[in-house]
């Protein structure tokens, strides 16, 4: 019986082994990992940003929209015509 205890107990001692060298191999991976998260960071960073700005630039095209609407439904006419007389 005490046998198959030191039997058992050198199982769990060669799991925890492998268990030490998966959990290093994951440390080192995690490790290059960083360099990619801090990268996606940035990047949404500039997406955020240029959302900002897209948004800015749709409320002036709106604007302009509207401007150009207003035009059309109600010109004014600034154009004068040649007070002069033709004659032949």
């Amino acid at each position: 019986m005490n046998l198959r205890v030191a039997s058992e107990y050198d199982d769990m001692g060669d799991v925890a082994a492998g268990l030490r060298v998966f959990a290093e191999q994951m440390k080192s991976k995690s490790g290059g990992l960083d360099e990619f998260v801090g990268q996606m960071d940035a990047i949404e960073k500039q997406v955020s940003e240029f959302e900002a700005v897209i948004s800015v630039l749709d409320r002036y095209v709106s604007v302009l929209e509207s401007k150009i609407g207003a035009e059309y439904r109600h010109p004014h006419h600034q154009r004068r015509s040649n007070d002069s007389v033709v004659t032949d």
